[in-house]
């Protein structure tokens, strides 16, 4: 509908051209028409700022512009009256027809309602989570997996080419530290006296893998060289973290196409850093300073340069990150996207410049996604009541669910901080944002079951295409209920009775989804789309209330039958982006 709308706007703004009644001297490319969704309805269902940008270069009033201009708005179906409101909107209000055509594109489309080709195929790549795999993953990580995984699914539904990616941090001093601490854990269980040194790994995870550990190996270690021992359980602690980390994110509904292993970027001769830093070298970017190798970030607008190998010959963690970086580039994505935490902040600058050093300025991008707090009841959680340490993401999982996890990770934008209340979380009540929305979705489905006889009248053949389009686009664990009502010749004169204030309330936001997602796949906003979902399921209720849609004859209202499978198809395609279940019943 917008697309309409911009068509005859633009071509109204031709026509008064042609026609000599406004002049734009010399120019040949006539401004595009400016539509946008006005925030009252009462200002119409879209409005055109064109009058307003285009009256200095015309040089007259942009009210008189904008009559001139409505005056050659071609008349349509799709419109039912223009106004000129204050200093020169061009408001439009949709047709009867027009409201019609909304809901039979919906009942058409099915779950594909929303989807577009605006990303023309772009090879795009999501990393995140990438945790360390020496322990539990924290609250943090879940948040940035939730994050991730909906930018993702955002991202594919708009056309673009998307690979989500796991950078395994499996290299480096944490991991000797964590294969100590699983060393001294196991030879305390096999009846050794441990001081665990203050550096080791204190929690109790650790003394859980060493128990599985024993458990699988005896004490076949206990006489082994330590050098043996500690080398042999670095690997399988990180080969049991590594497992339970994939599991559980499958289980939460995160899959990653690519696990990439920091070791490997030190294999070879030359190995992929020291190939990196031949071709910052080659760049003029290194320079030798106290014996150590510095990369020019400030070229870039860096506040100080940064040192990438140490005078004692070692790398820093920020030359394996180039390296890395230099990688995913070598893959051919034109777009990379990191979720980093809000620890990272400072480490922005000097990433932005690498990928400008390595002629990608513009292809990077970080996100920064804030810090998680947990109250219960309004009253801070600060520790498990398992463990006295911290609360993991698992934990969080455990006692909330993934679906309602995952709604309250996504409610605020990544810039701020999340407030996730554990009690309301858990709530069957409308103050829990994700029952509000489900039940709304549920709400539908179990009007639909009781229109059974309703729905078997009308065309099986269009069912079955609805049907297609359900199943082509529904994740694996959420089944929808796949109804559908009218054939698509019939639902073309669909609104001739959608003339109530709640009804058109109702479907002007449901005309909203594809812009939404546009929007929310734009500026990587996921919260964007909890928001629509919540809009949704007040406009449905409020629907509800005010119109019936099944007399006391239990006849069903064709028209309203239809709005409220609409909706329901929308509310299951927003629950596919966001990534939580559309139940059917609750």
């Amino acid at each position: 509908m917008k697309d309409t709308v911009e068509r005859l706007v633009s071509d109204a703004l031709a026509a008064a051209v042609s026609a000599g009644e406004l002049d734009f001297g010399d120019t040949t490319e006539l401004p595009d028409a400016g539509i946008e969704r006005p925030r009252d309805a009462e200002h119409g269902d879209w409005a055109s700022t064109i009058a307003l940008r285009c009256a200095k270069q015309v040089g007259r009033n942009p009210r008189e512009i904008a009559e001139i201009i409505s005056i050659h708005i071609e008349r349509s179906d799709d419109i039912e009256r223009v106004e000129i409101a204050g200093p020169g909107f061009i408001n439009m209000y949709l047709s009867a027809t027009a409201r019609g055509a909304i809901v039979a594109d919906i009942l058409t489309r099915g779950l594909a309602y929303g989807s577009s080709h605006v990303g023309a195929g772009q090879k795009v790549q999501v990393e995140f989570v990438s945790a360390n795999p020496v322990g539990p993953m924290h609250v943090g990580h879940g948040r940035w997996a939730a994050l991730g995984d909906s930018m993702a699914r955002l991202l594919t539904a708009t056309g673009h080419n998307v690979e989500r990616e796991f950078y395994i941090n499996d290299a480096g001093v944490q991991m000797d530290i964590f294969a100590r601490s699983l060393s001294l854990r196991y030879l305390e269980l096999c009846g050794g006296i441990i001081a665990m040194p203050e550096e080791c790994y204190q929690g109790a995870y650790v003394r859980d893998l060493a128990e599985q550990i024993k458990e699988r190996e005896g004490e076949a270690w206990v006489e082994r060289p330590e050098s043996e021992r500690e080398t042999h359980f670095r690997e399988l602690g990180y080969e049991m973290v590594l497992e339970h980390m994939q599991k559980f994110l499958h289980d939460f509904g995160v899959d990653f196409d690519v696990w990439f292993s920091e070791r490997t970027l030190y294999e070879g001769e030359p190995n992929a850093i020291e190939r990196t830093l031949d071709v910052l070298q080659e760049g003029g970017y290194l320079y030798e300073h106290e014996g150590a190798r510095w990369f020019r970030t400030t070229d870039f607008g860096d506040d100080k340069d940064r040192v990438l190998v140490k005078a004692d010959g070692s790398y820093t963690y920020f030359a394996a990150d180039i390296a890395y970086h230099k990688d995913k580039f070598d893959r051919g994505f034109e777009r990379i996207i990191n979720i980093w935490g809000a620890d990272h902040h400072g480490y922005v600058a000097r990433m932005l410049a690498a990928a400008a050093a390595l002629g990608h300025e513009g292809a990077l991008e970080l996100v920064i996604g804030q810090l998680v707090n947990l109250f219960r009841d309004g009253v801070p959680v600060r520790m498990s009541k398992r463990t006295g340490e911290m609360v993991t993401f698992e934990e969080l999982v455990d006692e909330v669910g993934a679906d309602a996890t995952r709604y309250w990770f996504l409610r605020r934008s990544t810039d701020q901080q999340v407030d996730f209340d554990l009690a309301v979380a858990a709530e069957q009540s409308a103050d829990n944002p994700i029952y509000y929305v489900q039940y709304a979705h549920a709400r539908i489905c179990s009007l639909l079951r009781k229109c059974e006889h309703t729905r078997r009248r009308l065309s099986s053949s269009h069912c079955a295409t609805i049907r297609a389009h359900d199943q082509k686009q529904v994740a694996p664990r959420q089944i929808g209920l796949h109804s559908c009502l009218h054939d698509a010749s019939s639902t073309r004169n669909f609104g001739e009775e959608y003339t109530h204030t709640a009804e058109t309330a109702l479907i002007r936001k449901l005309s909203e989804f594809p812009d939404i997602v546009e929007l929310a796949a734009r500026d990587l906003a996921p919260h964007k789309l909890t928001h629509f979902a919540e809009e949704l399921a007040a406009a449905f209720h409020h629907f509800y209330a005010h119109c019936r849609v099944i007399d006391e004859e239990s006849v069903a209202n064709e028209e309203r039958l239809a709005l409220c499978d609409a909706t329901r198809i929308t509310l299951h395609a927003a629950f596919n982006l966001i990534g939580i279940a559309a139940p059917e019943r609750m």
